[in-house]
Protein backbone atom coordinates (compact mmCIF):
# COMPACT_ATOMS: atom_id res chain seq x y z
CA UNK A 1 0.00 0.00 0.00
CA UNK A 2 1.20 3.51 -0.86
CA UNK A 3 0.46 6.46 1.38
CA UNK A 4 -0.49 8.60 -1.58
CA UNK A 5 -0.03 12.35 -1.46
CA UNK A 6 -2.19 14.91 -3.29
CA UNK A 7 0.79 15.47 -5.59
CA UNK A 8 0.28 11.96 -6.97
CA UNK A 9 -3.32 12.76 -7.89
CA UNK A 10 -2.18 16.00 -9.52
CA UNK A 11 0.48 14.10 -11.46
CA UNK A 12 -2.02 11.55 -12.81
CA UNK A 13 -4.83 13.98 -13.53
CA UNK A 14 -3.71 15.27 -16.97
CA UNK A 15 -2.90 11.73 -18.11
CA UNK A 16 -6.19 10.25 -16.96
CA UNK A 17 -8.15 13.29 -18.11
CA UNK A 18 -6.76 13.30 -21.64
CA UNK A 19 -7.50 9.61 -22.21
CA UNK A 20 -11.00 10.02 -20.80
CA UNK A 21 -11.78 13.02 -23.01
CA UNK A 22 -12.02 10.89 -26.16
CA UNK A 23 -15.47 10.26 -24.72
CA UNK A 24 -16.48 13.69 -26.04
CA UNK A 25 -14.96 13.30 -29.51
CA UNK A 26 -16.74 13.41 -32.83
CA UNK A 27 -16.30 9.66 -33.25
CA UNK A 28 -18.24 9.07 -30.07
CA UNK A 29 -20.94 11.51 -31.15
CA UNK A 30 -21.44 9.49 -34.34
CA UNK A 31 -22.57 6.55 -32.21
CA UNK A 32 -25.25 8.71 -30.61
CA UNK A 33 -26.33 10.15 -33.94
CA UNK A 34 -27.01 6.59 -35.06
CA UNK A 35 -29.41 6.29 -32.10
CA UNK A 36 -31.26 9.48 -33.05
CA UNK A 37 -29.42 12.18 -31.10
CA UNK A 38 -30.36 15.63 -32.41
CA UNK A 39 -27.13 17.25 -31.31
CA UNK A 40 -23.80 16.70 -29.62
CA UNK A 41 -25.38 17.55 -26.27
CA UNK A 42 -28.08 14.89 -26.58
CA UNK A 43 -25.26 12.34 -26.76
CA UNK A 44 -23.25 14.01 -24.01
CA UNK A 45 -26.08 13.93 -21.51
CA UNK A 46 -27.26 10.47 -22.51
CA UNK A 47 -23.81 8.92 -22.24
CA UNK A 48 -22.66 10.63 -19.08
CA UNK A 49 -25.97 10.34 -17.22
CA UNK A 50 -26.65 6.74 -18.26
CA UNK A 51 -24.98 5.20 -15.16
CA UNK A 52 -27.64 7.01 -13.10
CA UNK A 53 -30.44 5.22 -14.95
CA UNK A 54 -33.64 7.14 -15.63
CA UNK A 55 -32.86 9.88 -13.14
CA UNK A 56 -34.86 13.10 -13.66
CA UNK A 57 -33.23 16.27 -14.96
CA UNK A 58 -33.00 17.77 -11.47
CA UNK A 59 -30.86 14.87 -10.26
CA UNK A 60 -28.61 14.93 -13.33
CA UNK A 61 -28.22 18.71 -12.96
CA UNK A 62 -27.17 18.26 -9.33
CA UNK A 63 -24.68 15.51 -10.20
CA UNK A 64 -23.15 17.37 -13.17
CA UNK A 65 -23.20 20.65 -11.20
CA UNK A 66 -21.83 23.10 -13.76
CA UNK A 67 -24.58 23.67 -16.32
CA UNK A 68 -26.86 26.66 -16.63
CA UNK A 69 -30.53 26.73 -15.64
CA UNK A 70 -32.61 24.49 -17.88
CA UNK A 71 -29.67 23.11 -19.90
CA UNK A 72 -30.01 19.58 -18.59
CA UNK A 73 -33.79 19.62 -18.94
CA UNK A 74 -33.47 20.24 -22.69
CA UNK A 75 -31.99 16.75 -23.03
CA UNK A 76 -33.13 14.73 -20.00
CA UNK A 77 -35.55 12.89 -20.13
CA UNK A 78 -36.01 13.50 -23.88
CA UNK A 79 -33.01 11.35 -24.82
CA UNK A 80 -34.61 8.33 -23.14
CA UNK A 81 -37.28 8.39 -25.85
CA UNK A 82 -34.48 7.73 -28.35
CA UNK A 83 -32.45 5.15 -26.47
CA UNK A 84 -32.23 3.28 -23.19
CA UNK A 85 -29.47 4.01 -20.68
CA UNK A 86 -28.01 0.61 -21.57
CA UNK A 87 -27.87 1.56 -25.26
CA UNK A 88 -26.29 4.90 -24.35
CA UNK A 89 -23.61 3.17 -22.30
CA UNK A 90 -22.83 0.79 -25.13
CA UNK A 91 -22.68 3.63 -27.65
CA UNK A 92 -20.35 5.65 -25.45
CA UNK A 93 -18.01 2.72 -24.97
CA UNK A 94 -17.96 1.87 -28.68
CA UNK A 95 -17.27 5.44 -29.72
CA UNK A 96 -14.66 6.05 -27.04
CA UNK A 97 -12.76 2.85 -27.77
CA UNK A 98 -12.88 3.54 -31.51
CA UNK A 99 -11.51 7.04 -30.93
CA UNK A 100 -8.76 5.76 -28.67
CA UNK A 101 -7.74 3.14 -31.21
CA UNK A 102 -7.51 5.75 -33.97
CA UNK A 103 -5.40 8.00 -31.73
CA UNK A 104 -3.12 5.28 -30.42
CA UNK A 105 -2.49 3.39 -33.65
CA UNK A 106 -0.12 0.48 -33.05
CA UNK A 107 0.10 1.38 -29.36
CA UNK A 108 -3.49 0.16 -28.94
CA UNK A 109 -2.34 -3.46 -29.28
CA UNK A 110 0.90 -3.16 -27.33
CA UNK A 111 1.59 -5.01 -24.05
CA UNK A 112 1.75 -1.64 -22.33
CA UNK A 113 -1.97 -1.17 -22.84
CA UNK A 114 -2.74 -4.35 -20.93
CA UNK A 115 -0.43 -3.36 -18.08
CA UNK A 116 -1.71 0.24 -17.97
CA UNK A 117 -5.30 -1.00 -17.95
CA UNK A 118 -4.54 -3.34 -15.07
CA UNK A 119 -2.88 -0.68 -12.94
CA UNK A 120 -5.51 1.96 -13.70
CA UNK A 121 -8.29 -0.53 -13.03
CA UNK A 122 -6.87 -1.44 -9.62
CA UNK A 123 -6.83 2.23 -8.67
CA UNK A 124 -10.22 2.94 -10.19
CA UNK A 125 -12.02 0.16 -8.31
CA UNK A 126 -10.31 0.83 -4.99
CA UNK A 127 -11.55 4.37 -4.50
CA UNK A 128 -14.26 5.24 -1.95
CA UNK A 129 -17.77 5.84 -3.28
CA UNK A 130 -19.19 7.88 -0.40
CA UNK A 131 -20.49 11.19 -1.68
CA UNK A 132 -19.46 10.37 -5.25
CA UNK A 133 -22.64 9.75 -7.23
CA UNK A 134 -21.30 9.64 -10.79
CA UNK A 135 -18.32 7.53 -9.78
CA UNK A 136 -20.53 5.11 -7.85
CA UNK A 137 -22.85 4.72 -10.84
CA UNK A 138 -19.94 3.87 -13.11
CA UNK A 139 -18.37 1.54 -10.58
CA UNK A 140 -21.59 -0.48 -10.41
CA UNK A 141 -21.31 -1.34 -14.11
CA UNK A 142 -19.61 -4.54 -15.28
CA UNK A 143 -16.07 -3.70 -16.48
CA UNK A 144 -15.17 -4.33 -20.13
CA UNK A 145 -12.76 -7.15 -20.93
CA UNK A 146 -10.99 -5.88 -24.07
CA UNK A 147 -7.78 -4.04 -23.00
CA UNK A 148 -8.42 -0.66 -24.68
CA UNK A 149 -11.98 -0.66 -23.38
CA UNK A 150 -10.72 -1.63 -19.90
CA UNK A 151 -8.27 1.27 -19.93
CA UNK A 152 -10.90 3.74 -21.12
CA UNK A 153 -13.38 2.59 -18.48
CA UNK A 154 -10.74 2.76 -15.72
CA UNK A 155 -9.63 6.31 -16.57
CA UNK A 156 -13.28 7.34 -16.84
CA UNK A 157 -13.89 6.00 -13.34
CA UNK A 158 -10.86 7.89 -12.06
CA UNK A 159 -11.96 11.06 -13.85
CA UNK A 160 -15.47 10.98 -12.42
CA UNK A 161 -14.15 10.10 -8.97
CA UNK A 162 -12.01 13.21 -9.10
CA UNK A 163 -14.87 15.23 -10.54
CA UNK A 164 -17.20 14.29 -7.71
CA UNK A 165 -14.52 15.35 -5.24
CA UNK A 166 -14.05 18.62 -7.10
CA UNK A 167 -17.75 19.37 -6.72
CA UNK A 168 -17.47 18.70 -2.98
CA UNK A 169 -14.56 21.16 -2.80
CA UNK A 170 -16.54 23.78 -4.72
CA UNK A 171 -19.61 23.34 -2.51
CA UNK A 172 -17.43 23.71 0.59
CA UNK A 173 -16.15 27.05 -0.72
CA UNK A 174 -19.65 28.13 -1.81
CA UNK A 175 -18.66 28.26 -5.47
CA UNK A 176 -21.47 27.45 -7.88
CA UNK A 177 -21.02 25.59 -11.13
CA UNK A 178 -21.14 28.65 -13.37
CA UNK A 179 -18.87 30.53 -10.97
CA UNK A 180 -16.39 27.64 -11.20
CA UNK A 181 -16.24 28.07 -14.98
CA UNK A 182 -15.58 31.78 -14.61
CA UNK A 183 -12.83 31.22 -12.07
CA UNK A 184 -11.21 28.67 -14.36
CA UNK A 185 -11.39 31.09 -17.30
CA UNK A 186 -9.74 33.82 -15.25
CA UNK A 187 -7.07 31.36 -14.14
CA UNK A 188 -6.39 30.68 -17.84
CA UNK A 189 -6.25 34.39 -18.68
CA UNK A 190 -9.55 34.39 -20.56
CA UNK A 191 -12.56 36.67 -20.50
CA UNK A 192 -14.85 34.80 -18.09
CA UNK A 193 -18.04 35.42 -20.08
CA UNK A 194 -16.42 34.01 -23.21
CA UNK A 195 -15.41 30.68 -21.67
CA UNK A 196 -16.47 27.83 -23.95
CA UNK A 197 -18.80 26.03 -21.58
CA UNK A 198 -20.82 29.14 -20.65
CA UNK A 199 -20.41 31.72 -23.43
CA UNK A 200 -23.76 30.73 -24.97
CA UNK A 201 -25.74 31.47 -21.80
CA UNK A 202 -27.82 34.67 -21.56
CA UNK A 203 -25.70 37.78 -21.03
CA UNK A 204 -27.75 38.95 -18.00
CA UNK A 205 -27.15 35.60 -16.29
CA UNK A 206 -23.39 35.76 -16.92
CA UNK A 207 -23.30 39.35 -15.70
CA UNK A 208 -25.08 38.28 -12.51
CA UNK A 209 -22.60 35.45 -11.89
CA UNK A 210 -19.60 37.72 -12.46
CA UNK A 211 -21.09 40.43 -10.27
CA UNK A 212 -21.55 37.89 -7.47
CA UNK A 213 -17.85 36.96 -7.61
CA UNK A 214 -16.91 40.63 -7.53
CA UNK A 215 -19.22 41.36 -4.61
CA UNK A 216 -17.56 38.54 -2.67
CA UNK A 217 -14.19 40.17 -3.26
CA UNK A 218 -12.89 37.30 -5.38
CA UNK A 219 -12.64 39.06 -8.74
CA UNK A 220 -11.69 42.64 -9.58
CA UNK A 221 -13.49 45.04 -11.90
CA UNK A 222 -10.77 44.16 -14.45
CA UNK A 223 -11.90 40.52 -14.22
CA UNK A 224 -8.75 39.31 -12.50
CA UNK A 225 -8.30 37.45 -9.24
CA UNK A 226 -8.05 39.37 -6.01
CA UNK A 227 -5.73 37.88 -3.41
CA UNK A 228 -8.80 36.26 -1.83
CA UNK A 229 -9.94 34.87 -5.19
CA UNK A 230 -6.52 33.42 -5.92
CA UNK A 231 -6.42 31.82 -2.49
CA UNK A 232 -9.88 30.33 -2.93
CA UNK A 233 -9.02 28.86 -6.34
CA UNK A 234 -5.84 27.34 -4.92
CA UNK A 235 -7.75 25.86 -1.97
CA UNK A 236 -10.29 24.23 -4.29
CA UNK A 237 -7.57 22.68 -6.44
CA UNK A 238 -5.57 21.48 -3.43
CA UNK A 239 -8.67 19.99 -1.83
CA UNK A 240 -9.61 18.29 -5.11
CA UNK A 241 -6.17 16.67 -5.29
CA UNK A 242 -6.46 15.59 -1.66
CA UNK A 243 -9.86 13.98 -2.26
CA UNK A 244 -8.67 12.25 -5.44
CA UNK A 245 -5.50 10.83 -3.89
CA UNK A 246 -7.00 7.79 -2.06
CA UNK A 247 -7.76 6.12 -5.39
CA UNK A 248 -4.03 5.57 -5.86
CA UNK A 249 -3.33 4.26 -2.35
CA UNK A 250 -3.64 0.69 -3.63
CA UNK A 251 -0.62 1.20 -5.90
CA UNK A 252 2.96 1.20 -4.65
CA UNK A 253 5.15 4.20 -5.41
CA UNK A 254 6.90 2.14 -8.08
CA UNK A 255 3.55 1.21 -9.64
CA UNK A 256 2.49 4.85 -9.71
CA UNK A 257 5.71 5.70 -11.54
CA UNK A 258 5.11 2.81 -13.92
CA UNK A 259 1.54 3.91 -14.61
CA UNK A 260 2.74 7.43 -15.38
CA UNK A 261 5.40 6.10 -17.75
CA UNK A 262 2.81 3.92 -19.52
CA UNK A 263 0.22 6.68 -19.85
CA UNK A 264 2.62 9.44 -20.98
CA UNK A 265 2.99 8.20 -24.58
CA UNK A 266 -0.73 7.44 -24.77
CA UNK A 267 -1.56 11.01 -23.74
CA UNK A 268 0.87 12.35 -26.33
CA UNK A 269 -0.79 10.26 -29.03
CA UNK A 270 -4.28 11.45 -28.08
CA UNK A 271 -3.09 15.08 -27.93
CA UNK A 272 -1.71 14.75 -31.45
CA UNK A 273 -4.79 13.06 -32.90
CA UNK A 274 -7.62 14.73 -34.79
CA UNK A 275 -10.67 13.08 -33.28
Amino acid sequence: MNNTTPATARRLFPLVGTLHEVTYSGRCHQEFEALGARSYWDGYFAGRAAPLGLAPAEVVHAAFYNFGPGEVARHIPYVWQLMTPEQALAARERGSVAALRVALGDLADSPGIVRAAGLAERAAYSAPTEGRVLYAGLKALPPPEEPVARLWHAVTLLREHRGDGHIAALVTERVGGLEAHMLLAIDWGMEPEQFGRIHHLPAPLLAEVLSGLQERGLVTEAKEFTAAGRALKDRVEARTDELAAPAYDVLSAAEVDELVSLLDPLKAAVDAADL
